[in-house]
């Protein structure tokens, strides 16, 4: 008996690397490195960069920093079944990239915050439903509905008036969707997060090629200042091509999925206050007070937060 007392005490006292503390960190600096992806996906339209450009940077940097490590990941990239690659490469690719940048275009970023991290948890539960009928508590839908009326008063704070800040909301919703698919897919997947990155890192990257080949995509690096490609580079490509994609992936696996969507939705406030000084982008009340409600309502819904149901 007293040969067993050592694992069980080591059983009981886990390693801070694999402690739900450790896991609320890593989701706080996701969170800050969320908030500058959506100040970035605004500052596009106001820098010598088109969205083509820096798509490359974005997926270009990871990959070259990720070379080294995917003959020790390759095993489990072969063994990743396609569902899950194009769930995860599609979901926070290069596909998301362009639609978050294009909805980005005629909103703030607040908005991009909002509507993208804020309706995660929605996304994610609608993707669950519409693939494995995977049914959400009532208590967590009635949260899941102050998130909506948040984002409903978000959109009246910015002008319903304007057809085109309508669009950037309809396809920013649809960024939203795609990174829903992109949660479920590390959680059907569950593969380490340095395999996580290579997923949306090289399938974004070939396309990527294929599309600025064939001219679809235009593109501006030959005269672009290169302090404009150092910033996109430092935010895009290391902070949200590396660092956000790993800490959400090991965040996930220390606090699970649901927990993840959900603390993720705070992300707009964070974007709304740094976007005031850095942008000057100052909300209107209605819109702040929108983004109040998205994040009361996160932290509502991770306290009722039911178990995963498989």
């Amino acid at each position: 008996m007293k040969s067993l007392s050592p694992t069980l005490a080591g059983a009981a006292r886990p390693s801070f690397s694999q402690s739900p503390a450790a896991g609320w960190l890593t989701m706080g600096l996701t969170l800050v490195i969320w908030a500058s992806f959506s100040l970035s996906i605004r500052a596009i339209g106001a820098s010598t960069l088109s969205p083509g450009d820096v798509a490359l940077v974005r997926f270009l940097v990871p990959a070259l920093v990720l070379a080294p490590f995917v003959p020790s990941q390759w095993r489990v990239l072969q063994r990743l079944p396609l569902r899950c690659w194009a769930m995860i490469s599609l979901g926070a690719g290069l596909p998301f990239f362009l639609i978050a940048s294009m909805g980005g275009r005629f909103t703030s970023a607040a908005h991009v915050s909002a509507l993208i991290a804020g309706t995660t948890p929605i996304s994610f539960a609608v993707v669950g439903w519409l693939m494995w009928r995977e049914p959400v508590p009532a208590a967590r839908l009635k949260r899941l509905a102050l998130i909506v009326a948040g984002v409903a008063l978000m959109v009246l704070g910015f002008g319903t008036q304007s057809p085109q800040a309508l669009v950037g909301m309809g396809v920013l919703l649809l960024a939203s969707l795609l990174w829903g698919t992109y949660t479920q897919g590390l959680r059907l997947a569950g593969i380490p997060p340095l395999a996580g990155v290579m997923v949306v890192t090289y399938p974004s990257l070939l396309l990527l090629a294929a599309l600025s080949g064939s001219g679809l995509l235009e593109s501006h690096l030959s005269t672009a200042p290169m302090r404009d490609i150092l910033v996109f580079a430092g935010v895009q490509g290391v902070g949200v091509g590396v660092f956000s994609t790993l800490l959400y992936g090991l965040s996930i696996r220390l606090l699970g999925p649901q927990k993840c969507s959900m603390v993720g939705a705070l992300a707009p406030v964070l974007a709304t206050l740094m976007a005031i000084p850095l942008l000057g982008e100052t909300p209107s009340l209605v819109t702040a007070f929108g983004v109040v409600v998205v994040s009361l309502g996160v932290v509502l819904a991770v306290r009722a937060q039911a178990p995963l149901a498989r």
